[in-house]
């Protein structure tokens, strides 16, 4: 182990994010591209079969464990029951980073660096929260040796990546204004890209870049105009609604190192799921934008849910794509949206060029408009009497990584088929937070969609009738594709045709998006399941 931390020193370069060696993952997705996919073969169709478990990690989350480094604001007894996600107890949702032999990863109020080869505990950090939302944690940032995680209250934490102790914290959100920070920070040069999320109290979005060595503020990107005369102000109605606009940033974006241009989409207005109160476009809200990484100047932005009013945050992942169109080379952008439709643009300007229809239930939408932009129905607005809407507010895709193989030329992503019945809860010409009630209606389950980025249909579909999960997507050179179900079960497919290889139970469904690399001659996949992390690898 002392030889693995003394490799530490060595910086990890840009060039090591843009092309990451095959024996890391050094950032959130990988690479800044966002499409999940490793070159890496060693597991691969003719041995997928004999994939065993090498090790699996059951993280004690929290002060007491023994060895544990402690920081934080908060009390020793937390403000909250069910701390550690809100939602039944801890889960793994981080995508860990892999260096050196090293493998760090966060929960809410924890972070964690594990013997990548064991699954060894080395150091745990715990964070003493002063409140806000623990509904889950998309992992940790990496700069040079030091470690970034951002917490349920708001604050930015640095680590040493060596020993687990604290350099810093800064606050980069009020929780009492009912921010909640769950984003992984993207390492971009000398920049820590921060963002939130946010939906009660009506308060604006942004994205914010810090310095790696103090904290300070570099710049920071307001998701909406803040006052009348500002670009895009003429998209709401007054200056209170753009102040409480919403616009979250709350999934990690991706990166061309060429345009020097960070894209990440942004989320819903507010007040959700009524439009009442801020009629327009609510600009630059469900969009993607596409900002200077130095200055944080927008450079273009392409809004795929104008006048959003039903929760459908466009924050997932941008995925970048260097392939043909038309017949010619273009420098591409597709993401897979809430909303249920998928969209691909040219990430030089964001001119439009494709928007498809993703699932078959989508009954929100009359049509698509010159720009390719979703023409609402006003008949799907919440009412008072209720009124049948698909996809429901948690969307027809959501956060979990999608993938996109550059071999097959497809990009994957899980789908959900699903109605719900919104009533209007908020009449007052000015409402706030949730305006509306959702009652779920009908589940038509999932599906595993491989889509031709060219045109947006589906090539081939893979459906658990029982829904899928909420696992994200790998692809490899070993021409597999390796996602969960709705019924706890790690999958590899072929991606080229959607034939299952092989599956394994892992007693809890898939929380993450499982990544692979090579360490010692031999290729491991990581995935996160519920309140574990699983290892596994083919013996040569």
């Amino acid at each position: 182990m002392k030889s693995s931390l003394i490799a530490l020193l060595l910086p990890l370069t840009l060039a090591a994010q843009v092309t990451p060696p095959t024996n890391s993952w050094p950032t959130y997705n990988g690479d800044y591209s966002g499409r999940r996919f490793s070159p890496l073969k060693q597991i691969n169709q003719l041995n997928v079969k004999a994939l065993t478990l090498a090790w699996i990690l059951h993280p004690a989350a929290g002060q007491n464990p023994s060895g544990t480094i402690v920081g934080g604001l908060g009390p020793d007894t937390p403000p909250l029951a069910g701390r550690e996600s809100g939602f039944g107890g801890l889960q793994i949702k981080a995508t860990p980073l892999m260096l050196n032999g090293i493998l760090y990863f966060a929960t809410p109020d924890n972070a964690w660096a594990v013997d990548a080869r064991s699954g060894r505990e080395i150091w745990h950090y715990f964070w003493k929260t002063t409140g806000g939302i623990h509904i889950g944690n998309r992992g940790v940032g990496i700069f040079e040796n030091w470690l970034f995680f951002e917490t349920p209250d708001d604050y930015l934490v640095s680590l040493d990546a060596r020993t687990g102790k604290e350099r810093w914290h800064v606050r980069i959100a009020d929780v009492k204004e009912e921010y909640f920070s769950t984003p992984a920070p993207i390492i971009i040069g000398n920049h820590v890209m921060v963002g939130t999320g946010g939906d009660t109290l009506d308060v604006p979005g942004f994205l914010e870049s810090v310095d790696p060595e103090t904290g300070a503020m570099q710049w920071k990107w307001w998701s909406e105009p803040l006052k009348k005369g500002d670009p895009g102000s003429e998209t709401w109605p007054n200056e209170n609604a753009m102040r409480h606009g919403g616009g979250m940033t709350w999934v990690p974006g991706t990166y061309d190192p060429a345009l020097k241009l960070y894209y990440i989409g942004t989320g819903n207005p507010q007040p959700v799921e009524s439009g009442h109160g801020r009629e327009g476009d609510n600009l630059w809200t469900c969009s993607i934008v596409a900002l200077n990484v130095d200055t944080g100047k927008m450079a273009w932005y392409y809004q795929v849910s104008p006048h959003d009013t039903h929760d459908w945050d466009a924050t997932q992942t941008p995925i970048l794509i260097d392939g043909i169109y038309n017949g010619r080379p273009r420098k591409l952008i597709a993401q897979a949206s809430r909303n249920g439709y998928f969209f691909l643009l040219d990430r030089t300007n964001g001119k439009h060029l494709v928007t498809a229809k993703m699932i078959e239930t989508m009954n929100w939408s009359k049509g698509i408009n010159a720009k390719g932009q979703p023409i609402p129905d006003p008949a799907k607005e919440s009412t008072i009497d209720g009124v049948l809407v698909s996809p429901n507010s948690t969307g027809a895709t959501n956060w979990p990584a999608p993938s996109f193989d550059p071999e097959t030329g497809l990009f994957y992503v899980l789908t959900n088929e699903t109605f719900s019945e919104f009533y209007l809860a908020d009449t007052d010409p000015q409402p706030e937070g949730y305006a509306a009630v959702e009652r779920n209606a009908a589940t038509y389950g999932g599906t595993l969609r491989a889509i031709d980025y060219k045109t947006g249909k589906t090539v081939w579909s893979h459906r658990y009738p029982g829904g899928g999960g909420s696992a994200g997507i790998l692809t490899t050179a070993g021409k597999l594709l390796f996602t969960g179900d709705g019924a706890q079960n790690l999958i590899a497919f072929d991606p080229a045709t959607g034939k299952i290889l092989w599956h394994a139970g892992l007693g809890a469904n898939i929380s993450n998006g499982p990544e692979t690399y090579m360490l010692d001659g031999k290729q491991y996949l990581i995935v996160g399941a519920g309140d574990s992390l699983f290892a596994f690898t083919v013996d040569q």
